[in-house]
C-alpha cells in the first residue's frame, strides 16, 4: 500500500494521532531512531534521520531539507540550473506511515521514504517521488490504467578488509554456481530473513555472473512501492553485509572489463483487474494498449537512457553481447533485447506476464526511471503506436541495412549523446516539468565533465562505492 494524497502542513487527517501510536509501538520494539529516505538525481540514496519520538513532528511538519540536493553530483560537488543549486530555500521531508519499516539489518532503526514540499504547502517540483506518484495517478485517471513493478537489484560483494577504494571479491566460486551460495551461505541467509522481517517477498536470491556477485528478484507492487522497495532492499543488503564484514557495491560496472551490475524494470498494465500482457488478441497475448505502450517504451528508449543509464560509469556496462539492451529492439524472452517480453509459464500468463526493460541500472533513481518508462508507454497509447519486428538473438550480429530495416539502433554512447537525445524528448521532459527536467540534464553533463580525463579503469573506481 502506497500513500498517494499529497502531504499537507499540520499533517494529512488522521496522520498524526497514527504516527503517534506506531511511534510508540517502534520504541517499544526498541528502535531509536528512524531514517527518512530519499535518492537524488544522480541516483545516490541520501537521508536525514530523526529520534523515533519526533515521528508525529516529523508528519505534522515534516523536517528540513536544503534544495541544494537536487543537484548534488555523485562525488558531492553542485552543478546549478536556473532555479536549483543555490544554498537558498527550504524544504520539509514527510515520511509516508503506509512504508514505515523497522529495519532487520539496523537494528535499533526505523526507515520510511519521503514526499518533498515547499514551506508554503506545495509539491515540490523537483521531487522525484511526486512526481512518479502522479504520473501513476494520472495513467489511471486518463487511460484508467494501474500498473505492477519490480526492480531487480544485482549487487558484488566485496570484502571489507580489501585495501581502501580497491574491490576483492568475497566469494571466488564461478558464476551462478553452488560453491559461491555456499562461500556466502551465513550472509545470504541473514539476507533472506531480514527481508522476511520487513514484509519483503523474495522471489529468488542467487550468484550472478561476474565476481562476487549476487541477484535478489522481489514481488511487484505498485510502481511508487517498488522503487520504495528498491531503495529498502539496498539499504538491507549494505547493513546485513556490514555486519558480516562484507562490503557491497550496486554500482554500474564495479571494474572496467567485466560485466555490470543491472537494475532491469519489469512492468506490467492493468485495466479493470486483468494484465493487458495477457489473453489478448495481439503477438504473445498482449492487448492493443500493452502494445501500444510498449511500443512507446521502445520509441523513447535512446532519451530514456539519460535516466535509466545516468552514471558515466553505466556507459561501461552498456556494451554489446552483455545482455544489457544497447540495442532498441523487442523480442519474446530475448535477454539482448533492450525491450524483453515474458509471457509466463503456461497456466500463469494472466498472472506473470509483464515486459522487461533492460538498460537500466541502479545509479538511476529508481522514481525517476519508472515515472519516465511509464510516460513513455502512455506517449504510446495516445499514439497508437505498434511494435516493430521482433529480434531474436544478439542484434550485434546484424549489418547495417538489416538493422535499420528492423529498426535497430545502438543506444547513445556516452552522457552527452544520451542528454542530446533528452533534450530533444518533448514527452519526457513535459511529464517531468522544467525543473525537474533541467535538473537530470545538468546533473549528467556535471557527471561527464568530472571525468572527462578519466579511462575506463578510473571511471569504474570513481564511482565504485557510491551506489
Amino acid at each position: 500500500m502506497t500513500t498517494f494524497a499529497d502531504p499537507v502542513p499540520g499533517g494529512r487527517r488522521g496522520e498524526v494521532r497514527r504516527a503517534a501510536t506506531l511511534g510508540a509501538a517502534l520504541a517499544a520494539r526498541g528502535v531509536r531512531g528512524i531514517v527518512l529516505a530519499y535518492v537524488d538525481t544522480a541516483g545516490v540514496g541520501r537521508v536525514k534521520t530523526i529520534p523515533t519520538a519526533r515521528l508525529e513532528a516529523a508528519v505534522a511538519w515534516g523536517v528540513g531539507m536544503s534544495p541544494v540536493f537536487d543537484t548534488f553530483l555523485a562525488d558531492d560537488s553542485i552543478v546549478t540550473t536556473d532555479v536549483l543549486g543555490s544554498p537558498d530555500g527550504d524544504l520539509r521531508l514527510y515520511p509516508d506511515l503506509d512504508r514505515l519499516v523497522a529495519l532487520a539489518g539496523q537494528p535499533g532503526w526505523a526507515w520510511a521514504p519521503v514526499d518533498r514540499i515547499t514551506q508554503e504547502g506545495a509539491p515540490h517540483p523537483g521531487c522525484s517521488r511526486t512526481f512518479l506518484r502522479r504520473t501513476v495517478t494520472g495513467a489511471a485517471e486518463r487511460h484508467g490504467l494501474a500498473f505492477k513493478a519490480a526492480v531487480e537489484i544485482e549487487w558484488a560483494v566485496g570484502l571489507a578488509s580489501a585495501p581502501a577504494g580497491e574491490f576483492v571479491p568475497a566469494a571466488r566460486g564461478p558464476a551462478y554456481g553452488a560453491i559461491r551460495q555456499i562461500e556466502l551461505s551465513d550472509y545470504t541467509a541473514d539476507l533472506l530473513a531480514a527481508f522476511a522481517a520487513q514484509d519483503v517477498d523474495v522471489d529468488q536470491l542467487h550468484p550472478e555472473y561476474a565476481a562476487g556477485q549476487f541477484e535478489v528478484s522481489v514481488g511487484a507492487l505498485d510502481p511508487v512501492a517498488a522503487a520504495d522497495r528498491s531503495v529498502l532492499v539496498r539499504q538491507t543488503i549494505r547493513a546485513v553485509a556490514q555486519r558480516h564484514g562484507l562490503r557491497v557495491s550496486f554500482a554500474p560496472a564495479v571494474s572496467a572489463e567485466s560485466v555490470g551490475n543491472g537494475g532491469h524494470l519489469h512492468l506490467s498494465c492493468w485495466r479493470g483487474g486483468a494484465n493487458l500482457h495477457a489473453g489478448g488478441e495481439g503477438r504473445y497475448g498482449m492487448t492493443a494498449d500493452a502494445e501500444a505502450f510498449a511500443a512507446g517504451v521502445l520509441a523513447h528508449l535512446p532519451a530514456l537512457t539519460a535516466v535509466t543509464a545516468p552514471s558515466p560509469a553505466s556507459h561501461l556496462r552498456l556494451r554489446p553481447s552483455r545482455w544489457a539492451g544497447v540495442f532498441t529492439g523487442w523480442g519474446r524472452e530475448t535477454r539482448e533485447a533492450a525491450l524483453r517480453m515474458i509471457t509466463g509459464m503456461a497456466g500463469r500468463q494472466e498472472r506473470d506476464a509483464n515486459m522487461e526493460v533492460k538498460p537500466v541500472d541502479l545509479a538511476a533513481n529508481p522514481y525517476l526511471a519508472l515515472g519516465c518508462v511509464i510516460a513513455a508507454g502512455l506517449d504510446g497509447i495516445t499514439a497508437s503506436r505498434t511494435l516493430p519486428e521482433e529480434i531474436t538473438g544478439d542484434p550485434a550480429r546484424y549489418g547495417p541495412e538489416e538493422a535499420a530495416a528492423l529498426g535497430v539502433r545502438r543506444l547513445p554512447q556516452s552522457l552527452p549523446l544520451a542528454v542530446a537525445e533528452f533534450r530533444a524528448d518533448r514527452v519526457l521532459r513535459d511529464a517531468l516539468g522544467p525543473v525537474l527536467a533541467d535538473a537530470v540534464s545538468a546533473v549528467r553533463l556535471g557527471e561527464a565533465a568530472a571525468v572527462a580525463d578519466l579511462d575506463d579503469a578510473q571511471v569504474a573506481a570513481a564511482y565504485r562505492w557510491k551506489y
